[in-house]
C-alpha cells in the first residue's frame, strides 16, 4: 500500500491513530474490562500498518498474496480491531460488543471470527513461532508478501519466545520482521522489576538478529524502520519500538495499573476529551 510519505499522509495516520485510540476508550467503558495501556501505545503502530505499510486488501480478506500480520500479545486487541474495522474489515458499530457473549470481537483475537485475522492469540510467547510458520510457507510457496509480527516486551520472559529467535535465526527468516512493544510495563509492574529484559538488544543480536530501535509512537520514523527491515535480507530483523503506555491519556501514561484495567465511566469521558482535543490540534496543523 506503499506511497510517498508526504507530511498530508503524516497527518492523515496521526489523525487515524487518535481515533484508534478514542475508540479503544470507548470499547473498553463499554465493556467494563480490557486492557487499556498497551492498545494506546500500539496505536501509532496499528495506524501505520492498515493505512500505509500492508499490502492488503479488506474486501478479500483472504486474498493470497497479502501481507500477514500477526498479533501476539493479545490483550491489546482493542487497537488492531478497531484498526481493523476502519479499514473496512467489519463495521466500525461493531466494536461495542467487545468481550460481550456471542460476539466476534473477543478479549484475545480468535482466527475464525473476523475476516483478515491470520491467527488466535492468548497464550503469551507464541506469536514469533506462528509467524515464522507462515513464513516458512511463505517461501516454500515462493511468495513475496512479508509477515510481521507485534509482540510485548514481557513476552520475552517467556522460554519459547527465545526457542523462535534462536529457529529464526538458524533458519535465516528474512520474509519477516519482528516489532516488539518496549513499553516497560506489565500487569505487576515494571518489566524490569518483574524480570529484567535488558541488554534486550545485545540479546538479539548475540542470537544473530538484525536489530534496529525506535520511537514507536513517531510514525514517520516507524515507518522508515520497516522499509529499513524489508531492505535487510540475510537475517532475520527485529525493530525494538519504544512506546508510552497509555499513550496521549495523561492519567494513564506509564502507569502500570492501566495494563489490565478498564476505565470507569467518568474516566472514560476524561480521556475521550483529551483525545478529542488532541484530534482537533492535529486537524489545525498545517
Amino acid at each position: 500500500m506503499e506511497f510517498e510519505l508526504t507530511q498530508t499522509k503524516i497527518k492523515f495516520l496521526e489523525e487515524k491513530a487518535n481515533h484508534i485510540r478514542q475508540l479503544i476508550i470507548e470499547m473498553l467503558a463499554t465493556a467494563g474490562s480490557g486492557h487499556p495501556a498497551g492498545a494506546l501505545g500500539m496505536a501509532d503502530i496499528f495506524a501505520a500498518f492498515y493505512f500505509y505499510i500492508l499490502n492488503h486488501d479488506p474486501t478479500n480478506p483472504n486474498w493470497p498474496d497479502r501481507d500477514r500480520l500477526v498479533l501476539s500479545n493479545g490483550h491489546i486487541c482493542p487497537a488492531y480491531y478497531a484498526a481493523m474495522a476502519l479499514a473496512g474489515y467489519f463495521p466500525v458499530e461493531e466494536l461495542k460488543t467487545l468481550r460481550q457473549i456471542n460476539s466476534r470481537l473477543q478479549g484475545h483475537p480468535h482466527r475464525t471470527s473476523l475476516p483478515g485475522l491470520e491467527t488466535t492469540s492468548g497464550p503469551l510467547g507464541e506469536g514469533i513461532s506462528q509467524a515464522i510458520g507462515i513464513a516458512l510457507a511463505g517461501r516454500l510457496d515462493r511468495k513475496k508478501y512479508q509477515i510481521y509480527c507485534l509482540t510485548s516486551d514481557g513476552e520475552h520472559q517467556e522460554g519459547n519466545t527465545w526457542e523462535a529467535v534462536m529457529f529464526a535465526a538458524k533458519n535465516k527468516i528474512n520474509n519477516f520482521t519482528v516489532v516488539i512493544d518496549r513499553n516497560n510495563i506489565q500487569i505487576d509492574g515494571s518489566t524490569e522489576e518483574v524480570m529484567p529484559l535488558e541488554p534486550l538488544r545485545q540479546k538479539y543480536e548475540s542470537f544473530g538478529w538484525a536489530v534496529l530501535e525506535v520511537d514507536g509512537n513517531n510514525i514517520r520514523t516507524f515507518i522508515e524502520s520497516i522499509n529499513e527491515a524489508k531492505a535487510i535480507s540475510e537475517k532475520p530483523t527485529v525493530i525494538i519500538a519504544y512506546t508510552v503506555p497509555g499513550k496521549d491519556v495523561s492519567f494513564m501514561e506509564k502507569d502500570f495499573h492501566w495494563h489490565g484495567q478498564a476505565p470507569k465511566p467518568d474516566q472514560a469521558a476524561a480521556a475521550l476529551k483529551e483525545l478529542r482535543t488532541l484530534a482537533e490540534k492535529i486537524r489545525r496543523e498545517d
